[in-house]
């Protein structure tokens, strides 16, 4: 409950809720995790799903290119805004036991940014066909190439006459349509989730995926037998106003939080109000790579045929996995320490806690992402091959994935270095890296597409967030004056090192299983695959963990007290 009689301690947050944090964090962080994880493996049916029914073809490439325009709205407003803006906010805020203050800057934002992504829907259905058009051009016939003569093109043919489209296109504006109103959930969700982050509740954090995965699952199961691919966006509008609006909102009033009515007209201009606005304007007006790589990748796959789209698509979510479970994860759980460090002006301990967070994320998705190149393709197979879905579409979505994993170091620690930045309410600086670093990403991949195909996308892709990472950390490197410089680069070295040895291990382990599999009589390409996998990660894990166990590795700290247990527990 509010504490507003409280006088505000000296220093912002006392010592005792700063350890409190602490603690959460760190309970948070295997709680996102394992939820994280849950919700993979449901987007993993879900895609296995949509796999087995549509395959890797025109059905899904329509379904992946209707994404389009609501990821983009999206990432701009709902997922970036809020993220670098609002959580910070609130929690000087909190830090500074203004509660009532804090829960009427929640007020004002929750209900503007609800209007503003609810006209923003309006537009969007409206001119849902010129926006496929735009982030579509493939789909469109005799449509200009370069960015500047499509648009043209498209202001021409809208004014003096019906924009033409092939049946691609016409059915991906009516997926659009469907699923456009889900981005109002995602608003409300994001806000409103934004206020239990920043108290240290990640419940409905963990949650939402999850509820938004079983919807797209019902829409796959049950409403695609009558509509066809249209079914799975049903299914994702539900998931959303499920996750997003009433789970949130149920746990708003479990976690004692407070809306006020009377605070949007009257406290429209609150100082703190103007300083989410002002946080979130560079991100808002920003092209930043983050939020629209994947958008723009899709966009460039739109004139390959059928396929090459969907492979894009499938690949990127496999190459989430690591990213999501580990690196969302650790970010997500240790933000509002970084901002609560921030508030009270702890450089000192903000230093500490950005690298224990980086190194802590490149212990967990250095290997992975080795050991996903080494086993792209079993891995692929066993999660999508099934039914419609072809060895051949295997092949193609494994050639992208390994591309794509290059870059999910780059990727992993971005997610840390950005939310530094955020912690100390500079967003700027993020947005013009990334805004730069996306005007670069276009012509690496006009450049790179005609050279490696949809491989080549990937590619750019990987290419740009290393860059994009580079410079995040150089410059809060000479924000913070520093970053444990000696500690991260020694971590750095034993990871690749340790890395180096696993990778081979598995390759060696891959090369036997594939010997071994030629004379045992198992023959579902499931069940090949699993044990394929099963057996290289055992050994990839035992020799990982070995290395960081010999190498005294700090990050494995964590770890060491949850594996002992469970080692005594079947001793």
């Amino acid at each position: 409950m509010p504490r507003n009689q409280d006088p505000p301690p000296e220093n912002g947050t006392s010592p005792t809720e700063l350890e409190k944090m602490q603690e959460r964090s760190k309970g948070a962080a295997g709680l996102l995790m394992v939820s994280i994880l849950l919700s993979r493996l449901l987007g993993f049916v879900r895609d296995r799903i949509i796999a087995h029914q549509f395959g890797q073809g025109f059905d899904t490439d329509v379904y992946n290119a209707a994404f389009s325009i609501p990821d983009l709205f999206f990432f701009l407003i709902a997922g970036g805004a809020i993220s670098s803006a609002f959580i910070p906010v609130f929690t000087d805020y909190f830090s500074q036991n203004k509660e009532r203050e804090a829960w009427r800057i929640f007020s004002v934002i929750l209900v503007s940014m609800t209007i503003l992504m609810t006209l923003l829907t309006i537009l969007g259905f409206i001119f849902t066909p010129q926006l496929v058009a735009l982030m579509n051009p493939g789909y469109i016939p005799n449509m200009p190439h370069s960015f500047g003569a499509s648009l043209g093109w498209i202001v021409e043919h809208t004014l003096h006459g019906p924009l033409p489209v092939s049946q691609k296109a016409a059915q991906t504006i009516v997926l659009s349509r469907i699923l456009l109103p889900a981005q109002i959930c995602f608003m409300i969700g994001s806000v409103v989730i934004g206020t239990h982050n920043a108290r240290g509740y990640f419940l409905g954090q963990a949650w939402g995926p999850i509820i938004y995965n079983f919807g797209i699952i019902f829409g796959g199961l049950v409403l695609s037998r009558y509509m066809g691919i249209a079914g799975l966006c049903w299914g994702g509008l539900l998931g959303a106003i499920a996750g997003n609006v009433v789970l949130q909102l149920f746990l708003l009033l479990k976690y004692e939080g407070r809306f006020f009515p009377q605070a949007v007209l009257k406290h429209r201009k609150h100082a703190g109000v103007k300083q989410v606005v002002r946080l979130m304007l560079p991100v808002v007006f920003g092209l930043s790579l983050p939020y629209v790589s994947t958008i723009i990748g899709r966009g460039f796959a739109s004139d390959m045929g059928n396929g090459p789209q969907s492979a894009y698509m499938n690949a990127n979510r496999l190459m989430q996995l690591p990213l999501g479970i580990f690196a969302q994860s650790i970010a997500m759980s240790i933000f509002p320490l970084m901002s609560a460090l921030a508030a009270q002006g702890k450089t000192a301990e903000l230093q500490q806690t950005v690298c224990k967070g980086v190194r802590q994320i490149l212990f967990l998705t250095v290997p992975s992402s080795a050991l996903m190149i080494v086993l792209a393709l079993p891995f692929v197979q066993l999660l999508l091959q099934s039914g419609k879905f072809t060895a051949e579409d295997s092949q193609q979505t494994a050639q992208v994935l390994i591309w794509f994993c290059v870059g999910i170091f780059a990727w992993s620690a971005h997610s840390v270095l950005t939310r530094g930045f955020y912690a100390l309410q500079e967003t700027w600086k993020p947005v013009a890296v990334g805004t730069f670093v996306t005007i670069l990403f276009i012509p690496l991949n006009i450049w790179l597409k005609p050279r490696m195909g949809v491989s080549g996308l990937a590619l750019a892709t990987s290419i740009a967030a290393t860059v994009h990472m580079t410079s995040m950390l150089v410059l809060l490197r000479q924000r913070l004056k520093g970053l444990d410089d000696i500690v991260l680069v020694a971590s750095c070295l034993k990871i690749l090192l340790a890395t180096s040895v696993t990778t081979l291990f598995c390759k060696i382990t891959l090369e036997i299983m594939n010997t071994l599999l030629t004379y045992l009589p198992i023959h579902s390409v499931f069940l090949q695959k699993l044990l394929v996998l099963g057996v290289c990660g055992f050994v990839s894990a035992v020799t990982y963990t070995l290395f960081a166990l010999k190498f005294r590795m700090e990050e494995f700290k964590p770890y060491r007290a949850r594996i002992r247990k469970l080692v005594n527990r079947f001793a």
